[in-house]
Formats: structure tokens, sequence, C-alpha cells
């Protein structure tokens, strides 16, 4: 700890990211990045990509990207705004729109880069239980507040809510932001997108690195009303006037025009998914219905510390929490087919795991 550091800085507890090793021959289904390859066409963007163009700024505005995402989700291109990576756009949309008098509200277990951003802004915050079967209940919601702020699905269960019960909220919350973090979206559930029209308070948070297979880009996007897409800019334009660089840009217009592969890919994703969830049941496993690219699951018998130790002297990386409530769960990225084979297989080499009949 540094003399030189402010108060506030020594105070703070950063985010934890998954572990990225710098090792081969590691299965690595710890931090739910795609086991899929961008689009060809991103490819070929980057092949083509003239490097000349790097003397001179990108386009501060992102205009052709903003223009590409208002198409595919047929809203207006002032009712986007993109950042760089969904952190970013978080991250100012904490700054815009929490800073208020009374607390602004989110669930006791969700992303907990939340946390972390409240603490970064010195914003007041209360967390709301989750149901006992890991469900966000958004009924518990409906009480005066500074914001709400959700992750649908929801991390790390990979619970899903129905589209109606973001929009009864909405229809009682008017008078604060409800921001719905859709990073796993496209896996399964429905988003909240459909509702930016009729309810102006909602901003959806979406991202280029889970289904679209950009993480290596950092490319986030909001969709909300232009009120709220403005205040975003106040603050992107009080940071950095910058946040996307050229080639982020023109590769997120590639992988969101080529809507046959982003398809593909996710549905096989989906199957692949299905299929390791399956296997998990029948050695044992407890799984929580999930709706992304990843599953939450806790042994019957054997701690989540002891599995994730195990597999990870087998070159199999998953992600465990210590946090009371989830401590045996382990939150699984689901691989290619290959992958989740691999994992299965070595599961099965646990002492003290059985198959059940």
């Amino acid at each position: 700890m540094s003399k030189f550091w402010s108060a506030a800085i020594r105070d703070l507890t950063p985010y934890v990211p998954g572990e990225q090793p710098k090792v081969n021959n590691i299965i690595k289904l710890n931090t739910n990045e795609n086991p899929f390859g961008p689009s060809p066409k991103v490819a070929h963007t980057i092949h083509s990509f003239e490097s000349d163009r790097l003397r001179k700024y990108p386009d501060p505005d992102s205009a052709k990207l903003k223009s590409a995402i208002a198409t595919y989700y047929s809203v207006k291109s002032d009712q986007v705004f993109v950042g760089n990576g969904s952190d970013e756009v978080l991250a100012h949309a904490f700054m815009a729109f929490f800073r208020q008098k009374q607390p602004m509200l989110m669930p006791t277990i969700t992303y907990s880069f939340y946390d972390v951003y409240c603490n970064l802004y010195n914003i007041d915050y209360e967390h709301v239980a989750l149901d006992e079967d890991f469900s966000i209940n958004l009924k518990n919601y409906q009480r005066p507040n500074g914001g709400i702020i959700f992750a649908n699905p929801n991390a790390p269960t990979g619970k899903a809510l129905p589209l109606k019960d973001i929009e009864n909220l909405l229809e009682i919350n008017t008078e604060s932001v409800v921001i719905v973090d859709e990073a796993y979206v496209d896996f399964g559930a429905d988003s909240a997108v459909s509702l930016i029209n009729k309810y102006p308070n909602v901003l959806v948070i979406q991202t280029f690195s889970k289904s679209r297979s950009l993480a290596g880009m950092r490319v986030g996007f909001a969709m909300g009303n232009s009120e709220l897409i403005e205040g975003l800019e106040r603050v992107k334009n009080s940071f950095n006037s910058y946040p996307l660089d050229m080639l982020a840009q023109d590769t997120a217009v590639a992988a969101i025009e080529d809507k046959t592969y982003f398809e593909h890919t996710t549905q096989q994703i989906i199957v692949n998914r299905e299929w390791t969830n399956t296997q998990l049941e029948a050695l044992g496993f407890i799984a929580v219905p999930s709706k992304t690219n990843f599953i939450f699951a806790k042994h019957r018998h054997i701690a989540g510390a002891e599995l994730m130790g195990f597999l990870r002297t087998h070159n199999i990386l998953v992600r465990h929490f210590s946090r009371p409530g989830i401590d045996n769960h382990l939150r699984i990225t689901i691989g290619t087919l290959e992958e989740m084979q691999a994992l299965i297989s070595c599961l099965k080499k646990h002492p003290d795991l059985t198959v059940l009949e």
C-alpha cells in the first residue's frame, strides 16, 4: 500500500477477473469465453484493415457501429451508446444515473463488479436477497430507490427472468433508472430491448464479448431512451472521447452483420450446454437452470473447492466462488463438445464420484 494513494483508493476492493493462464494444454472453462472464433467476416476485416489509418484518431461517436446496432435491434441510432467493453458502459451508467439521495438496489448474488462501481463512485446501495432457488424476485424491488440493476440472465447463477416480470417492475418503478445487464441474453433469454420505447427509464446493456466472440476487442453497448443515452455520452466525453479504436469498431460491425454465423454458434453452445447439464446430473450434480453460456452447479456430496482443485490437476479450469451461499458451486463455461466431453471424463475419475443410475 503506497503512502501516495488517496484514502478512497486505499479502501477499494477491486474486481478479480477469472484466471488467464499463460501455459498451453489447458481446457479453459472459467471465464465464459466463446469456444468458437469470431465470424469469418471479422477475420476478413482484420486482414484487409489499412494500417495507415491508425495515424488518425478513430470516430469518437462510433457512428457506423451505432447504426449497425440500431439496424439489428430495430431502434434509432440516438438510442445506442457504445463503449470499451460493457464494463466501461456499466461504469458510465453508474456515474450517470445512480449517484442519488436514495440507495440503489441490486441482487445479493450477481456480477460482483456492481459493488466495486458503487464503492468507486461513492454510491449508496442495498442488496436484495434472491429466492431460495436463486431467482431474482422483482417484487422485492418495488420500493423507493435511487436506481435498480440486475443481470438477466443473472451471473453467476445463469438463471433468467421472464420479460413480463421486468415489464411489471417498470410499470411500478417509474422514477429511477432500471438497468438490465444482458451480457448472456443471446443464449436463450428474452431481451428487454423491446421495452425501451415504452419505458423511458430502462437501459439495456449488452456486449460483443460472449455471443459474438470479440472479448479481445472490448466492445460493449447500451440501448435506451435518447435522454439516457445523452447522459452516458456526457460521462464518456468527460472521461475518454475515443473509447473504441478503429479496428474494434470495424470488427464489431462485421460481427453484428453476420447474423447466420451468430445464430449457428449460439445454437451450438446451447446444444453443448444441455448435453453437459444432462451428463452432470447423471454424476450427482444439481445445476441451476441456465440460459447462458455456462452452468452453475454443485455436487450433492463433494465440495466445490475440492472439485475445482481436482479438475485443475488435470488441466481443466473452472470458476469457484468462496462467498457464503454459493461456496459449493462451480461455474462451468460451455466450450466445444470435445472440451465438455473431456470435462465429464475427468470428473468420472474422481474417487468419490459415481455415476447415478
